[in-house]
C-alpha cells in the first residue's frame, strides 16, 4: 500500500456528551466545529487536522486514538496483518463509511476507514 493513499484523518476522542465536549473545545481553545452529528459524533477543525468526538455509541477505541482515511479498507487490514499487526474490530459498515479497528505491534490502537 502506497503511503499516498493515507492520510491521517482525525483524532479520535471518546466523550460522553458530545455537544458540552464541542463547546469545551470551541470555548477553551477556539476550534471552530465542522459538523455535528446529534448526540453521536461530532468533528472540529483543529489546523487542518480533525479532532473527532465521539459518544459511546459511535466510540470504537475507549481510548484516544488516530484514524487514517485508506482508498480500500480491506487492502489496508491485509497490509497491516503482513507488517505485524492484528485486527482487534473487523471490518465494519459505519454511518458514513467503513472501519476497522487494528493495532500496531507494540498494541497501539487505531482505526482505519475508507469510502462505503
Amino acid at each position: 500500500m502506497s503511503t499516498a493513499e493515507v492520510k491521517l484523518g482525525n483524532v479520535t476522542h471518546p466523550v460522553a456528551d458530545v455537544t458540552a465536549a464541542a463547546t469545551f473545545y470551541s470555548d477553551s481553545l477556539g476550534i471552530t466545529t465542522k459538523f455535528i452529528d446529534g448526540d453521536r459524533y461530532a468533528a472540529l477543525d483543529a489546523g487542518g487536522t480533525t479532532l473527532a468526538l465521539a459518544a459511546p455509541v459511535e466510540d470504537l477505541t475507549e481510548c484516544v486514538c488516530a484514524s487514517f482515511k485508506v482508498a480500500d479498507v480491506e487492502t489496508a487490514l491485509e497490509s497491516i496483518r503482513r507488517a505485524g499487526g492484528r485486527i482487534v474490530h473487523p471490518r465494519q459498515q459505519g454511518p458514513h463509511e467503513v472501519r476497522a479497528v487494528a493495532a500496531d505491534p507494540w498494541n497501539n490502537l487505531f482505526i482505519v476507514y475508507g469510502p462505503r
